[in-house]
């Protein structure tokens, strides 16, 4: 007979979303090191923006807040749509960013170390 064991803790779940938390609110106030804080060193990033698939390293990501600034009107939804003892992806329904568009982002997140980072960023820019 197998054992009926919680895999994952709930701490983990918050944690997940306290990690999708700091993405957003770095998003929010314009600050690349708000939102350099969810992501690993060596993330990557890819998506579909005005139709044209861009992509590469997360640091893409930060020149865009550097460029762009505040999102102060931005309204998000956080949902863990999987989780296991070391891996976990996020869906961030997203609307009005810095520029005005909205995003579905989904995040993929590893835990190193007793720590949550996002690894992988794919995202849909809706056309607005």
């Amino acid at each position: 007979m197998s054992k009926n064991i919680k895999p994952v803790a709930t701490q983990d779940y918050d944690a997940v979303i306290a990690v999708a938390q700091k993405y957003v609110d770095g998003l929010r106030l314009g600050s690349a090191e708000g939102v350099a804080q969810a992501f690993h060193p060596d993330a990557v990033m890819y998506g579909f923006t005005n139709g044209a698939l861009l992509g590469g390293p997360i640091g893409n990501l930060f020149d865009f807040v550097k460029k762009n600034g505040r999102a102060p009107d931005i309204a998000t939804r956080l949902d863990v749509l999987a989780i296991t003892p070391t891996t976990a992806v996020v869906r961030v329904d997203m609307e009005k960013d810095a520029i005005g568009a909205d995003y579905n982002d989904f995040l993929t997140l590893i835990k190193i170390d007793g720590g949550w980072k996002v690894i992988a960023k794919v995202y849909h820019q809706f056309e607005g």
